[in-house]
């Protein structure tokens, strides 16, 4: 049995890998990163021991350390995942191949695992405490992304940051007339406005319209607006992107490291 371990800000999702036969977690799991127990506790539930944990950390290292810590007392090592030039099949096109977020990085692979050899150029776009969206090429290499705050950090750095806004909890209009729908809006917009650009850009580099795929756990408060702006805009385009949900694309890439004869080689 192989852990995978998706160690982000907000939350830890943990799938599992039975080899050889290599069959996949009906469901995985997801536990608050803050929460220096809640793995542990998990584990003790657990009616074998893990032989590895494969993963990544974008959370820090007091947090990859606890995580390490709640592994050990339970006789399973970890190993994470970090960015390189090349991950399998995938080329990384950043600037310095380490810097990529290596949860980026992974989940793009998931993606690829998913595609048949001759497939299409994609967009990821992940709506996490950050929302990030990238892009990959038919020839298999990631081109570039955006990083941007997520919703929730959006709503709450508006709080935070002025004097009169509330946590805004308000429906997504055309025409705010209220303050708790125009932040709900503005974010959606924002959102949406952001995917929309980054699909048209991949799809004009390209010379073909891009698939879109999605995930995490911001996406059902920002898919009307998403849906309806790449709707408008692929109009235009000559096809419209029909956005392709993913439950754990990052698991899901760890999962095809782990497959390998040696995955603590990445």
């Amino acid at each position: 049995m192989i852990l995978l371990i998706d160690s982000g800000n907000s939350r830890l999702k943990v799938g599992w890998l039975d080899a050889p036969a290599a069959a996949r977690e009906p469901a995985a799991v997801a536990f608050d990163n803050l929460d220096p127990d809640a793995l542990g506790d998990w584990l003790g539930t657990l009616g074998r021991t893990p032989g590895l944990a494969l993963g990544v950390n974008v959370a820090g290292p007091e947090r990859g350390a606890g995580i390490r810590a709640a592994l050990a007392r339970h006789g399973c090592p970890v190993h994470w995942v970090t960015s390189r030039a090349r991950l399998l099949h995938l080329r990384n096109g950043y600037t310095q191949p380490s810097q990529l977020g290596s949860d980026r990085l992974v989940a793009l692979l998931g993606v690829l695992g998913r595609l048949p050899q001759d497939h299409a150029p994609f967009v990821l776009a992940s709506f996490g405490t950050a929302t990030t969206i990238d892009t990959v090429g038919a020839d298999n290499e990631f081109i570039g992304g955006l990083i941007l705050p997520g919703p929730a950090l959006m709503r709450n750095s508006l709080a935070r940051g002025t004097a009169n806004l509330p946590v805004a909890d308000g429906q997504v209009v055309d025409f705010p007339l209220d303050t708790h729908r125009a932040i709900a809006s503005g974010i959606a917009a924002a959102q949406a406005g952001a995917v929309m650009r980054q699909w048209l850009a991949a799809s004009q580099r390209c010379g073909r319209p891009a698939q879109l795929y999605v995930a995490g756990g911001g996406w059902p408060e920002v898919q009307a607006e998403t849906e309806m702006l790449l709707a408008l805009a692929g109009k235009a385009a000559g096809q419209p992107p029909a956005p392709v949900y993913l439950d754990r694309p990052v698991l899901d890439g760890l999962a095809l490291l782990a497959g390998q004869p040696d995955p603590l080689s990445f």
